[in-house]
């Protein structure tokens, strides 16, 4: 009998100062899947122990940690997101299809949704092997719900520009895309790199865009602000470079 593939979100709190409990953002039935699973993809093994080593401390898991069978995905489909079908994912389902279930991991948030793990899911697909989402934080859904913008039309859109021309062009691009059609446009960016893309969109957008930013969602020191261009233009910076944050713009 062939196994499933299970896509296990992690805490949004990787990398942060602070950890939020496991049980206030995952619920007990992902926890136990989680305890369970002895067959692992992922993008970094070192995250992914980290992370059930948490989860043990509520369900122990079925065996030592060391003992897990852990792949990582390989560095390009970190980059690119596995979704352009160059990558081949089908070797690393070799286990689910020996009988075993398996668990898709990110390193924050749900795999697969604005993180690696696309191309696992398709080939998972494509070889019969029954694929399980199961329940925790999306750091994109969470920022939309909180903007005020519109929810009924929205595009991720990944990371703009490092160049700031580029990004420039890009901000008004997505500007425009949203103030015509109503769609929000939701974006990210590194940490560290907070505080030029802030600068950039206060350079760029027009005076009447609503712009929302989320960051530490699920933590304790979370913060969802929303307000026109021309307001965050009188106010202090709300960012951190040291905290994720899900920017979002739209009418």
């Amino acid at each position: 009998m062939t196994g499933r593939l299970f896509l296990v979100p992690a805490p949004l709190d990787f990398g942060c100062s602070s950890e939020t409990p496991l049980t206030q953002v995952l619920p007990d039935g992902t926890l136990r899947v989680a305890a369970q699973l002895t067959h692992w993809i992922c993008e970094n093994a070192k995250s992914l122990r980290a992370y059930l080593k948490r989860v043990d401390a509520h369900h122990p898991l079925s065996m030592p940690l060391q003992a897990l069978t852990i792949c990582e995905l390989p560095r390009q489909v970190h980059k690119k997101g596995g979704h352009g079908g160059q990558f081949d994912a089908r070797p690393l389902l070799a286990p689910a299809l020996a009988g075993q279930d398996m668990g898709l991991a990110s390193e924050a948030g749900m795999p697969a949704v604005a993180d690696p793990g696309s191309s696992v899911v398709r080939a998972a697909h494509d070889l019969g092997i029954q694929v399980i989402p199961l329940v925790g934080p999306v750091s994109i859904l969470l920022s939309l719900a909180a903007s005020g913008l519109n929810g009924q039309n929205f595009a991720f859109v990944g990371y703009l520009p490092q160049d700031p021309g580029e990004r420039t062009a890009r901000i008004r691009t997505l500007e425009a895309l949203a103030l015509k059609s109503g769609q929000t446009q939701l974006f990210i960016e590194t940490p560290y790199r907070n505080a030029a893309l802030w600068q950039g969109l206060l350079q760029t957008l027009q005076p009447a865009t609503r712009l929302a930013i989320a960051s530490g969602l699920t933590l304790e020191h979370a913060n969802c602000l929303s307000h026109s261009a021309k307001a965050w233009r009188g106010m202090p910076p709300p960012l951190s470079n040291s905290t994720p944050a899900v920017f979002s713009i739209g009418r």
